[in-house]
């Protein structure tokens, strides 16, 4: 992987605010436990007041660093609008808090905000105990019992904050190649795909700054999951051509992302990203070439160690997806066994020139949760 440059060696603490360019804080704040502990967020000065970008999760540990935040650095002044990148709640698990409580609008794209609606609403899509689910979890490979612990799973998710939050009631909506005046700074909207429908980043020329979210993070590879409320979905082509539209961005753009530490070297990161997923690619049609395979008995091939039921989700979804790239690149055939599963087998006539096992990118540890 290509050496980024990182101009801070560590993150500002909760309740805190570190200034990483004219008018734009940084801050972080908690998401539990595991290797992914915290959530960055950031604020844009405008002559009124603050914008908010992302709000993290819906806990009351986050609720009391952001009053905090509110009393002691934003100079006395109002936030004037939130802006979340995508859906996922931990970067909207405060937005109906921040605008109920300063009654300013929320900025989404159209697809993040609906997704969140039907998420959060009562009776949302729930596939751990649906025939829908249970369809798609058994031709990946898996056996009915994983359903009952993947509900178990979600369970103690949503007890951990990471539950879809209630929404605002309206939004303002967010659209690629839109612009917001803010503190007499452009901001231009980015729309990317792939780890969420329709996620927004925000670009500065003027600054040479990028407010990236999830779409482009320096360490980790977000996830990029095939699930089974779109089973047929095909994210992975959308995250791939995502990059090569993001490659566009100025090399000395300093990228602010939602996970890690800020950093130079965009171009440098989305090629490595967009290499190691062709790379997990490769080893997948190289596996499948000696016999077919269904998507649980790939996991090895992507990841090096034992998952729990929570990631053994994100690990399948993401499997499919490599998979589904693959079958639209007319590299893999699915087909559908008397077992009820999926089995897939290589049919590009050209992989044996392609093909090097020796080389490959080892196993991930496991599925990155973001």
């Amino acid at each position: 992987m290509t050496d980024l440059q990182y101009p801070y060696d560590s993150h500002p603490e909760p309740g805190t605010t570190i200034e990483v360019a004219p008018g734009v804080r940084w801050l972080t704040m908690p998401m539990g436990g595991g290797s992914l502990n915290h959530i960055n967020l950031y604020l844009l000065e405008d002559a009124d007041g603050w914008w908010v970008v992302d709000t993290g999760l819906s806990i009351d540990e986050t609720r009391d660093h952001w009053h905090r935040i509110f009393e002691r650095e934003l100079d006395g002044r109002p936030v004037v609008g939130v802006i979340c990148t995508h859906m996922h709640p931990d970067h909207i698990g405060q937005a109906l808090m921040i605008t109920e409580h300063f009654q300013c609008p929320l900025y989404m794209t159209r697809a993040e905000y609906y997704q969140a609606r039907a998420f959060s609403a009562p009776g949302g899509p729930s596939y751990q105990s649906s025939w829908i689910g249970q369809q798609f979890y058994q031709r990946a490979g898996m056996p009915l019992e994983y359903l009952e612990s993947l509900r178990r799973s979600w369970e103690e998710r949503s007890n951990s904050g990471m539950s879809m939050p209630e929404m605002p009631a309206g939004y303002m909506r967010l659209q690629d190649g839109n612009t917001l005046t803010i503190g007499g700074r452009d901001w231009r909207v980015v729309v990317g795909s792939g780890h969420s429908p329709e996620h927004a980043c925000l670009y500065c020329a003027s600054l040479k700054v990028m407010l990236s979210g999830d779409q482009i993070l320096p360490v980790i590879t977000s996830n990029v999951s095939v699930h089974p409320t779109e089973p047929l979905a095909n994210p992975l082509k959308d995250w791939m051509e995502s990059h090569d539209r993001f490659l566009n961005t100025p090399s000395d753009t300093l990228v602010l992302p939602a996970h890690n530490l800020p950093f130079y070297g965009v171009r440098q990161r989305l090629r490595d990203l967009i290499s190691h997923h062709e790379d997990r690619m490769l080893a997948i049609e190289e596996h499948c070439a000696t016999q077919p395979a269904t998507a649980k008995e790939l996991l090895p091939v992507l990841f090096s160690r034992k998952l729990d039921p929570r990631q053994m989700m994100m690990a399948l979804g993401e499997a499919i997806a490599h998979l589904h790239l693959l079958e639209h690149r007319n590299r893999i055939e699915r087909t559908l066994s008397e077992d009820g599963c999926y089995h897939y087998v290589s049919i590009d006539p050209d992989l044996s020139r392609r093909s090097h096992p020796d080389r490959h990118d080892a196993p991930s540890d496991g599925p990155v949760l973001v």
